[in-house]
């Protein structure tokens, strides 16, 4: 699928050398979202309230992957003049694949051990049901033991085996900034839907938090950034200190209007969609000024580094949670020391064991003489 597409002005891109990139904010972002969605499930395990917001670190995750991929692809057909649609899952297969599947077998081993899954549901998240089958059968399905959170995973897979055609068709003859319309628009068209499930039809909480019908859009409007003002490629035409001290705080603002609204009906529709529009914001912000305020916390080398190793942690941490709690109680304190410590330990043998080889192994399946994954190191971490 191959074609020409124009920049924002309608003129048609030439194949001008990319630009090469490195944002090592957003490493320290995923960092934000790890802690965030660790933390939520230490208080889980822990069978204490909840009062992080474990749910935006996974929106925060979505956003992120987007915003990346869609900046590799528009970087590609920028330079190239197309998008090889076999080398994107090429690439995407030996970054995913490895350690997911990793973790899935082993998990998979405990669970015939135990008694505890059922091979059919296992089937089902070799090929990325996982989200779809805790809708249908609750969180007591029986699939391989501390994977829940392969629901995620899911989610992002579906949009990883539409979005690079649907793309290539959109961009065929329009303007990036047409192209983000019709993604800003889908967008809508979801919270829409989010309603009618809702309002209408009485759907249970899971069925809106964990379908990709109704959770693509967080995806979205990181793809809608990537192409429309995007911080890395793009000049800004707002000036940096509106940037500062009006749009970030009052996109701040409105995330936590998101958390201390608890109100189901809110969270389940609006919600979601009022957090992708504040991200924009946080996004452009901490990519723009790394140096400024908070942001210079994002660019520390630990916060970066946990970045790196955030997928790993993702994967692996639940697992080390029950294993935690069975060796060393369900104190909070006790329970989120230990499990960090071990999750931190798996994750790391994990990335460098795994991750980065097949990272070097990726090169070799780059577009020619392309792009952001071939010259960086933040976009090609990260994505």
């Amino acid at each position: 699928m191959r074609g020409p597409v124009t920049d924002s002005t309608g003129d048609t891109m030439t194949s001008a050398a990319p630009r090469a990139l490195h944002i090592p904010s957003l490493d320290g972002l995923r960092c934000v979202a790890i802690v965030l969605v660790f933390l939520s499930h230490v208080q889980m395990a822990a069978g204490v309230p909840r009062f992080i917001p474990g749910n935006f670190g996974v929106t925060l995750f979505f956003f992120l992957s987007g915003y990346l991929i869609t900046t590799l692809m528009r970087q590609e057909i920028e330079h190239t003049g197309s998008l090889s649609i076999r080398l994107f899952y090429v690439r995407r297969a030996l970054r995913i694949f490895p350690t997911c599947y990793l973790v899935l077998a082993a998990a998979a081993a405990y669970g015939w051990y135990s008694g505890k899954m059922d091979t059919w549901y296992l089937i089902g998240q070799v090929f990325n049901l996982t989200n779809y089958q805790l809708i249908w059968a609750g969180w007591e399905a029986p699939i391989a033991p501390h994977t829940d959170v392969y629901w995620s995973l899911a989610v992002e897979e579906h949009f990883y085996l539409a979005f690079p055609a649907l793309f290539v068709a959109l961009s065929r003859g329009r303007s990036r900034g047409r192209v983000a319309a019709f993604l800003l628009a889908a967008c809508g068209l979801i919270l829409l839907w989010r309603c009618v499930l809702i309002f209408s039809m009485g759907v249970h909480y899971d069925r809106t938090y964990m379908g990709t019908d109704t959770r693509i859009d967080s995806i979205l409007f990181g793809c809608v950034l990537a192409l429309w003002g995007n911080p890395a490629l793009d000049a800004s035409k707002i000036s940096e200190s509106t940037w500062k001290r009006v749009l970030f705080p009052l996109s701040v603002l409105g995330i936590l209007l998101t958390f201390l609204v608890r109100e189901r009906v809110f969270r389940e529709t609006l919600g979601y969609t009022l957090q992708g529009l504040c991200l924009f914001s946080i996004f452009i912000t901490a990519v723009r000024y790394p140096s400024w305020g908070v942001m210079r916390w994002l660019n520390l080398a630990p916060v970066r580094w946990i970045g790196l190793l955030s997928y790993a942690i993702y994967l692996v941490h639940p697992s080390m949670l029950a294993l935690s709690a069975a060796t060393v109680g369900k104190s909070v304190l006790g329970l989120g020391l230990t499990a960090g410590a071990l999750t931190v330990a798996v994750a790391a043998l994990m990335y460098y064991g795994i991750e980065r080889p097949m990272g070097r192994l990726r090169k070799r399946f780059n577009a020619p003489a392309t792009t952001a994954e071939a010259s960086t190191g933040g976009i090609k971490s990260l994505a």
